[in-house]
This record gives structure tokens, C-alpha cells and sequence, in this order.
């Protein structure tokens, strides 16, 4: 029986097909003949019990600007009327995030959500990394300007960014001489009230940073992103650009030590950031990128392996 599935996403007028992974989704989602609707995470509404959603209808297509028809208005019943949500609307990580995963974790003993609302609530992308420090760079999360100069002097150079940044934003190279680490920090306190990443400069970053995509628990692909002319940032949607990869030994072992735990947390379709083929920096659960790139490279079916796990966890449950 084909699935009923809903989308959480951002708006589909403003996304680049040619990259976006939730499109790459819902094209593989229609050809299984799966009904699709859309909604915004700002859409839905709790009563009596039951989650809803203001969602459209809609059919995708690969065509630039033509890319999407929306259908038939319908506040919809999460449990009752839809087999699947896909949670995949993008970061900042703030309290509209966290208030939607908080209500679709109603929804999760009758409905698939994937990625899991609590699991992806209880894993932000640059603290949940913290459980894996021994893969990790040299790593604080701090406000003091003390313990970062400290931090500079130990490791001569350094990364600053925001705990809960996303694509690349407001990431800025410290140089030894730390010129710039007082006002920058300044900038940072006065804008987030959360501590913020300062990891040491990694030089191997050159070469690229590694987006590795697990299915499940598995390992499904990978892509190296270079940085483009003057940048450290290799995120394409920094200016990034992909080419094809493979594993290095360790970042088998990063994958093996994962992969258990993400399959008992629920995260079905995760990112995670690998640098220097040994330096893990980021585990991304909320709405990971990267799969239309990588079976660019490979040939290989990506959407499908998320399909594939999703139908095998609606049947798990079915036979429980």
C-alpha cells in the first residue's frame, strides 16, 4: 500500500533542486507512488490530543522554477491520516525547532517521524558530537575571552562559530596573533546567549571536509567539499564545491562507533563532517545535506536507501 507522507520543510518556492536533498526525497518518495503533502513547521496545532497540520497536496518535478504543484488544502490529522513525517525543515535550532519536535513527539507511537523528534532534539549538531571526543579536534565551548586566549596560545590557531550555526555561517579563522579573537567574541556575546564552538585550525581543511551519510546506522556515501579561492568554509552552500571520495580507515572506525547508536536513537538519515580523513566535527540530525552530490558521483540511489529503511521500521512496527 503506497505511504502517506508529510513533509516539514521551509517553503518549496525558494529551494535549489539541483541540490536539495528533501526534494531528491519526495522525487524518489512520488515514483514509489507515495502521496506527498507539505506543510510549514509554523503550521501545525495541538488539541485534544491530537497534532495537526495546515499542509498542501503536492506533486514535485525536476524543473527549474516549475518545480512543484501544490493541491488539494488540508488540515491534517498526523496520526490519522499520514504514515510518515518527514521533519526536515532547516536550522537556526531555536525554540520553534525544538516547540515542533516537542509536538511531533506526540504523534510517535502511531506516526513515523524521522529523523525522531526527541532523538534530534537531544542531539544539536555541534553537542551531541561531544559524546565522540576522542575522533574530535581540540575543542571548547565557552564565552570567556580568558580561557579562548588560553586556548589560542595552546594551539596557535583556531576556529570560531556558533554553537547552533548551520551551512557554513559566521565561521572565522583566529589567527596566533589573536588580533581579532577580543572583538569577535565580543560580537558573538552580545549575539547568542549560548556558549560557541573554538576548535584548533585544522590546516588539512585545504584538502576538504568529508560529508559522510549514514542510512540507519550504515554507511551509504560520501563527498569530499573543497573550499572555494580565500575560504576555509567548504560547505557548498558557502561556495563549497564536491568531488567523488572514499573512507579512510578512520573514518570507518568514526562510522562503526556511530552507526549503533544512531540506528537506537531513530535517526534514520544522518550527516556527519570529517576532516583530515581523522577529525569528526559535526554529527547533523536535523536536516542533512548532501545526497544528491554524492549520488552524482558514485551512481549511487540515496533517497532509496532512506526509503528503503523507513518501510523496513513501518513494518518492524506492524509486526511488534
Amino acid at each position: 500500500m503506497p505511504l502517506r507522507v508529510a513533509v516539514q520543510m521551509d517553503p518549496l518556492k525558494g529551494i535549489n533542486i539541483a541540490g536539495d536533498s528533501t526534494f531528491a526525497l519526495m522525487l524518489s518518495a512520488q515514483r514509489r507512488g507515495y502521496a506527498l503533502h507539505h506543510y510549514l513547521a509554523d503550521a501545525l496545532t495541538y488539541e485534544e490530543g491530537h497534532v495537526y497540520a495546515d499542509a498542501h497536496a503536492v506533486t514535485v518535478q525536476p524543473v527549474a522554477g516549475d518545480h512543484f504543484r501544490t493541491g488539494e488544502f488540508r488540515i491534517l490529522d498526523l496520526c490519522a491520516d499520514v504514515d510518515v513525517v518527514l521533519m526536515r525543515q532547516d536550522p537556526p535550532f531555536d525554540l520553534g525547532y525544538i516547540t515542533a519536535t516537542h509536538l511531533l513527539e506526540r504523534i510517535q507511537r502511531e506516526t513515523l517521524v524521522v529523523n525522531d523528534p526527541a532523538a534530534v532534539r537531544n542531539a544539536p549538531e555541534k553537542l551531541w558530537v561531544l559524546d565522540f571526543a576522542q575522533f574530535m579536534p581540540p575543542t571548547v565551548l565557552t564565552r570567556s575571552l580568558g580561557l579562548a586566549r588560553k586556548f589560542l596560545e595552546q594551539h596557535g590557531e583556531a576556529v570560531l562559530k556558533p554553537l547552533h550555526g548551520n551551512a557554513g555561517k559566521s565561521v572565522f579563522k583566529i589567527e596566533r596573533d589573536g588580533a581579532n579573537l577580543s572583538a569577535l567574541l565580543e560580537m558573538f556575546n552580545a549575539t547568542y546567549r549560548e556558549p560557541h564552538v573554538l576548535q584548533g585550525f585544522l590546516p588539512e581543511v585545504v584538502e576538504g571536509d568529508k560529508r559522510i551519510v549514514l542510512v540507519d546506522g550504515e554507511f551509504a556515501g560520501a563527498i569530499n567539499r573543497k573550499p572555494g579561492a580565500g575560504e576555509i568554509r567548504s560547505n557548498l552552500a558557502a561556495g563549497g564545491t564536491a568531488e567523488a571520495t572514499e573512507l579512510t580507515a578512520t573514518e570507518g572506525e568514526i562510522c562503526a562507533a556511530l552507526g549503533p547508536e544512531l540506528k537506537r536513537r531513530g535517526l534514520l538519515f544522518v550527516g556527519i563532517d570529517v576532516i583530515g580523513g581523522r577529525w569528526l566535527t559535526e554529527v547533523n540530525v536535523t536536516s542533512p545535506t548532501g545526497i544528491v552530490a554524492i549520488d552524482k558521483f558514485n551512481g549511487s540511489d540515496t533517497p532509496g536507501l532512506i526509503w528503503n529503511a523507513i518501510e523496513r521500521r513501518l513494518a518492524e512496527r506492524q509486526a511488534a
